[in-house]
Order: C-alpha cells, then sequence, then structure tokens
C-alpha cells in the first residue's frame, strides 16, 4: 500500500505534499511523488527529514504532456496506490466552467480515493 502525491510547482503543491508526508505516517506505508511543475529537478530536502520512505517518479512521454493524464497513468500502472493527495485552489465559477483544471480531472478520474488539500 502506498499514497501518492501530485506536486505542482505552487503552494498548493507543497500543501499537498505535507498532507502526503502526514498520510503515509498515518497509513504506515511509502509514499509516491509525482513532480507535475517544470523543475527539471524535484527537491526532496523536506522528504528526507520525514522518515518516510519514499520514490520520485519522472512524469514519462512528451514533455507537453498533460499532467492530468500522466498522474491517471501512474495510477493505473500501480495497483499498490491506496491514496491519491492533491492541492486545490480556489476557483470562480466561471473559472470552473470554461476552462478545466488538473486537479478537478483527479477528482472526477482518480481509481483510488483522493485526498484533497488547500494551501
Amino acid at each position: 500500500m502506498s499514497v501518492m502525491v501530485a506536486v505542482p510547482d505552487s503552494v498548493q503543491g507543497e500543501a499537498a505534499l505535507a498532507a502526503a508526508v502526514d498520510e503515509a505516517r498515518l497509513l504506515d506505508t511509502d509514499l509516491i511523488v509525482i513532480p507535475l511543475g517544470v523543475q527539471s529537478s524535484f527537491d526532496t530536502a523536506e522528504l528526507d527529514g520525514s522518515g518516510v520512505p519514499y520514490s520520485v517518479i519522472d512524469r514519462k512521454g512528451r514533455g507537453d504532456r498533460d499532467p492530468a493524464e500522466a498522474v491517471l497513468d501512474e495510477l493505473d500502472d500501480r495497483d499498490d496506490v491506496a491514496r491519491l493527495v492533491i492541492g486545490m485552489k480556489r476557483r470562480s465559477r466561471v473559472g470552473k466552467a470554461l476552462m478545466g483544471s488538473v486537479s478537478q480531472r483527479l477528482l472526477l478520474d482518480s481509481p483510488v480515493p483522493v485526498l484533497a488539500v488547500k494551501a
């Protein structure tokens, strides 16, 4: 059993990572981190001192690939993921209607329970 977290380069990503570490401790399991940002490498300094075993998954495929599809594909490839943790930000009704978001797609399409946290 594992906890997976999708981490964009944002305040919401930091909140998701902190909540995922707490969730992994609670479930006494490991953490799978999928960086969604444009950074070339993911900074693991916060995870190194957490005491939670973790692995960082590089996104596969084209650089312009949809982040939600990358996370959903990873979930499909792994049958040991018990929970997905994502960060959310507040959006207006018009913003939700006009433009989809990675978080919204993951909430609706994830095959495992989703823990959504706000910064």
